[in-house]
């Protein structure tokens, strides 16, 4: 295989960048982790990587980050292969997108387009045009908002931001739910002094067991050419956040919705729709797409399917084959530290039994730090967490 192009990957204080320096640097791609700080930044550690470079902050220094990375790629005699790892280096590169895709390879080749994807609205409003169920929202600027949430959505309901990373950096959450129309004025009245767009949608349920995913790699022609589905177990925080167990599963219907829906939206390279199944109807809603890696990258790597690999070898001119699977193999991807948080607001709100977590310990799965392979990430974070736990003793 040819390895002549560097892969860079951004971030490298998250278990994704991790995985992505785990699943190239296998393969004897070299591999350039980049973040702001070295503290914190575990990733730094693997034996998989290459090269670390410390660079402005991607968000506070926008402007000087996109230069020290076109800096950093006149020097290479080959375009390296871009990726990102969080939704903010997503929209980064959207915005820099004509001079960035001057000296990286890059997936997406239309400039907007994965901005466009994780705005909720604009998104939904592309699943519409394509007969793609997604839960009923209303804007905050619709007339009569309060009446129409309490006439058609009803409660619970939830409040969601079109830009998921502002909001999470602000309030510490993917969303708000909404209980009675107290909470859904005081919630409203939070964002809009954050000024913060956000919509309130109708209220899927089932509980977290209803999430599923369809993860596949697109080609340059837009064609679906690998292709996973995975249902969630849990999540954290619990019933709206991130997979802390998830694992693998056919499901064909995702494959019927999310195959011709990316498709036919000119997708290229991966991408992760979530689906809801409404407990009631059966029916799967689409509630976002990750423009990104996964946070269980490693699972589908583990089951068969190396995303970051593809890319790699599709952007340096190399064959990609194609592969899906039909199969339940029921592998599951674990991140143990979240899910313990987890695991403590489920029994405490008589959602699952500690009974039943425990029996999921004994499931084949992998973990999203722990690699007897590559052991150093491992260590530094337990380090980090020790250094968390003695700062809340000393206070």
């Amino acid at each position: 295989m040819e390895t002549e192009h560097k892969a860079v990957v951004l971030g490298c204080n998250y278990y994704i960048g991790l995985s992505i320096i785990r699943c190239l640097g296998q393969e004897g791609i070299p591999v350039t982790g980049v973040h702001y700080q070295e503290e914190g930044a575990y990733a730094f550690k693997s034996k998989y990587l290459t090269e670390k470079l410390i660079a402005p902050h991607h968000e506070k220094e926008a402007e000087q980050f996109k230069d020290f990375l076109i800096d950093y790629a006149k020097k290479q005699t080959h375009k390296p292969v871009l990726y990102p790892t969080a939704d903010p280096f997503v929209l980064l590169i959207d915005t820099y997108f004509e001079e960035l895709t001057q000296y990286y390879l890059i997936n997406q080749t239309k400039p907007g387009f994965w901005s466009d994807i994780i705005d909720k609205d604009k998104l939904y409003l592309l699943a519409e045009q394509h007969k793609v169920l997604t839960p009923k929202s209303f804007s905050t600027q619709d007339a009569d908002l309060i009446e129409k949430v309490e006439t058609e959505l009803g409660y619970p309901c939830i409040i969601k931001p079109f830009d998921s990373s502002t909001f999470v950096a602000t309030f510490r959450r993917k969303l708000f739910k909404i209980n009675n129309r107290e909470e859904l004025l005081e919630k409203l009245k939070a964002v809009k002094e954050k000024n913060i767009e956000v919509a309130v949608q109708q209220l899927i349920q089932g509980f977290d067991d209803h999430m599923y995913t369809f993860d596949a790699y697109l080609n340059q022609e837009a064609k679906v050419t690998h292709w996973v589905t995975a249902q969630k177990q849990r999540q954290y925080p619990i019933n709206f956040g991130a997979s802390v167990y998830i694992k693998q599963k056919y499901v064909p219907e995702l494959v019927e919705i999310g195959k011709p829906f990316l498709e036919a939206i000119g997708y290229k390279g991966f991408a992760e729709i979530e689906f809801k199944k409404d407990e009631k109807t059966g029916k799967y809603y689409l509630i976002e797409i990750n423009a990104r890696t996964t946070n269980f990258n490693q699972m589908l790597a583990e089951v068969g399917f190396n995303m970051p690999l593809l890319a790699y070898k599709e952007l340096t001119g190399q064959p990609i084959g194609q592969k899906v699977l039909k199969d339940t193999t029921d592998y599951g991807f674990h991140y143990m530290y979240e899910d313990l948080h987890a695991s403590k607001a489920y029994i405490q709100s008589k959602q699952l039994s500690a009974k039943q977590i425990m029996k999921t310990y004994t499931e084949k799965r992998v973990g999203a730090i722990w690699n007897s392979k590559d052991p150093k990430p491992g260590f530094a974070y337990i380090g980090i967490i020790l250094n968390k736990v003695k700062k809340k003793v000393i206070g």
